[in-house]
């Protein structure tokens, strides 16, 4: 199945410094897969800061994009909620889930789970601004004595979020450990909206065992597209009709790699592009002969030349 309004149930997980517009890029040219920005701050929304603002810009991209927000203010979400809907929005996520410690010490972010009645006003609050969709993405709960993800689903279908988002870890978790997917599955069990389920979905087969084991509607994808933009398609392509794609091959991987750098620097200029290109870089080549050579070799670069050139000459060697 597929979500109204949407053309896939595959969804990307919106990553700080990482779902930007060049990886964004790339995932579309993939092929399928829904795809949304990094999360954005409300009150830097409002604010129009610059950083805050270019990321819920998503106007002159020529594909659908979510635009992720997270605060703890519902005036300033509906606000934040406007201005992204004029600045190009498919339609609108609420975070409630982050568990940074800068985002949650704000009383933001996971530490919504907290606090049901201020979430909820926050997703009443932004469903009324804005004619787009909302929907709210959170844990399992803030620890393994407070699993709260049943309770806190059936307050965000009760407030009139389309979907939710469940990420099968608590806040203390953070990103380690395993996602607990049965607690998914109770989510999935306990409401009416669709449910996505998060958490160390890495190939096409644990998505579909996954959604199998749950009966979620949609699953979503976050690290595994590091280093691998091509798994958002090869997910929804195995969903859709139980064939696996190949895997990129070498000349694939090296193609790729090297458009992102180009888009990095496009988008960033070159000496800040070719700068965030540098993690992005160890993603891809990970698993190649003398990665950690090729790295080191890399960060000592500051131009789009001088790293195409490492590039090419490196994957002529690991061929």
């Amino acid at each position: 199945m597929t979500f109204e309004g949407f053309d896939s149930n595959v969804f990307l997980a919106p990553m700080a410094g990482i779902t930007d517009m060049p990886m964004r890029t790339i995932l579309h040219d993939c092929g399928k897969g829904n795809l949304i920005a990094e999360m954005a701050a409300v009150n830097a929304i409002q604010r129009k800061n610059p950083k805050s603002y270019q990321i819920a810009n998503v106007k002159d991209e020529p594909y659908p994009v979510v635009v992720q927000l997270v605060g703890n203010s519902p005036e300033l979400f509906a606000d934040a909620a406007k201005l992204v809907a004029d600045l190009g929005a498919k339609s609108i996520d609420i975070n409630m889930g982050c568990p940074v410690k800068k985002i949650v010490s704000n009383n933001s972010g996971s530490a919504l789970m907290k606090d049901l009645s201020l979430a909820s006003s926050i997703i009443e609050n932004t469903i009324k601004a804005t004619p787009l969709k909302v929907s709210v993405k959170f844990r399992k709960g803030w620890d393994s004595e407070h699993v709260n993800a049943v309770e806190f689903a059936k307050m965000c279908e009760d407030s009139g979020a389309s979907y939710i988002t469940v990420h099968g870890r608590t806040k203390t978790q953070g990103y380690s450990g395993e996602a607990d997917w049965n607690t998914i599955g109770e989510v999935k069990a306990a409401v009416k909206i669709p449910v996505i389920g998060n958490g160390d979905i890495t190939s096409p087969q644990i998505a579909a065992q996954r959604i199998a084991q749950t009966g979620v509607d949609g699953v979503m994808i976050g690290r595994g597209i590091l280093g691998n933009p091509w798994l958002l398609n090869r997910v929804h392509h195995y969903l859709q009709t139980g064939n696996i794609l190949p895997s990129p091959n070498t000349e694939e991987i090296k193609n790729m790699l090297l458009k992102h750098l180009r888009l990095l620097a496009e988008y960033y200029g070159e000496k800040a592009g070719v700068a965030i290109s540098r993690k992005h870089v160890g993603w891809y080549v990970k698993s190649f002969y003398e990665a950690k050579k090729f790295r080191e070799q890399y960060t000592k670069l500051n131009t789009l030349s001088e790293t195409t050139d490492l590039i090419n000459e490196y994957f002529l060697r690991s061929a």
